[in-house]
């Protein structure tokens, strides 16, 4: 018999945050939260998101064991002001059981309709900045740290209980060239004489934070007309600030400013933490740091995590700008190969990014929808 229990206290949280862990002991492309930052995410009293939105937390039980779990999330900035009348689920694994999912799934609407929600869609998380969709292809790539991994059969679960798929982001690999083209440095002269454009460059990471808001700012404007869009409050950027800067190598991120010296676009990138964090186990402590430490000096690949540019700059050469600092960035530190963070299938714009580099789509996952 299986049953569905409401997630209330401090070792219920646990056992909801670490339940992939055992789902996918075994699978060496699956990489382990940090188990304290899952839980800062989830916890009202941790993350700021609770200001707009609403989540209920449930675990799935079998036979005394755990066989599932799944949040159900009302963002009242997508509900009251976008008009989408819907509820979203997320942070959803299973075992290859599908009257668990439906029992799951079943809980969701009930939260749903309690709301007057009026259909349904994940998995994602509270807003654009958490993780989403469903791996659909690549199982046998390994995990990065901004993406869920999940079993084939979770789609077939969705697809038999009437979910229809929604939205669709691709991924990309790149290999980084073992020089910058000339091309590319002669374009990005170019362009930055033409706009008057300059690079600003961080040696600490105090230096950044004086540029984050506006960093967001970009990435409302450059999102903003995307499906899932939903825009980052203040509250929630300063939690991410706290979240995501102790991560970052600075000589990873590049701005670029006008003649202003307002920034127009930036990116950010970080060292692959997935073979770090599969050693760390889930935990910082005693030694799981040190893992991290590491793949921050010494790695050969990196995670493209963030890109923002100006809508008005979009279409005028800046990526040949970016490309080139990031390229310099890349021979500098011993980086071959760029792993891309989720885009929409039709943000075509980004995708063009990388189009003179060699690079082919490893990966896409998708969120699926019903009415209810």
């Amino acid at each position: 018999m299986i049953s569905i229990q409401k997630v209330t206290g401090k070792k219920e949280f646990l056992s909801f945050v670490t339940f992939p862990n055992t789902l996918y002991k075994s699978n060496s492309y699956y990489v382990p939260a940090i188990t304290k930052e899952e839980l800062n995410a989830i916890l009202p009293n941790e993350n700021p998101v609770y200001n707009n939105a609403d989540a209920n937390f449930f675990l799935a039980v079998k036979d005394n064991k755990i066989v599932g779990r799944i949040a159900a999330i009302a963002n009242w900035i997508e509900i009251n002001e976008q008009k989408k009348s819907k509820v979203r689920f997320g942070w959803f694994d299973v075992i290859d059981d599908v009257e668990v999912t439906r029992k799951l799934i079943e809980t969701v609407i009930d939260f749903g309709k309690q709301h007057n929600l009026n259909s349904i869609e994940g998995p994602v998380g509270f807003s654009n900045m958490d993780k989403a969709g469903l791996l659909t292809k690549g199982f046998e790539e390994l995990n990065t740290m901004i993406t869920w991994y999940n079993a084939p059969y979770y789609k077939d679960h969705l697809l038999s209980l009437g979910f229809e798929e929604a939205a669709t982001w691709v991924e990309f690999k790149i290999d980084i060239p073992e020089e910058t083209r000339p091309k590319v440095v002669k374009v990005a002269k170019i362009i930055q004489d033409r706009y008057k454009l300059k690079i600003i460059k961080f040696r600490k990471n105090k230096e950044i934070l004086p540029h984050v808001d506006r960093m967001f700012e970009l990435l409302n404007k450059t999102y903003s007309e995307l499906q899932t869009f939903v825009p980052i409050q203040q509250y929630q950027i300063e939690h991410y600030k706290k979240k995501y800067l102790p991560f970052v190598n600075p000589d990873y991120i590049t701005c670029v400013a006008n003649e202003k010296n307002e920034i127009i676009a930036f990116s950010i990138i970080m060292p692959s933490f997935s073979k770090a964090l599969q050693k760390a186990k889930g935990k910082l402590y005693p030694f799981g740091f040190l893992h991290i430490l590491k793949a921050q000096k010494i790695n050969d690949t990196a995670a493209f995590y963030l890109i923002g540019v100006d809508p008005e700059y979009q279409s005028k050469g800046v990526a040949a700008l970016i490309f080139k600092e990031m390229n310099e960035v890349f021979l500098r530190n011993g980086i071959v190969k760029v792993e891309t963070n989720p885009e929409l299938i039709e943000n075509k714009a980004i995708q063009a990014l990388w189009k003179d580099y060699k690079h082919k789509q490893h990966k896409e996952r998708q969120t699926f929808r019903k009415s209810i």
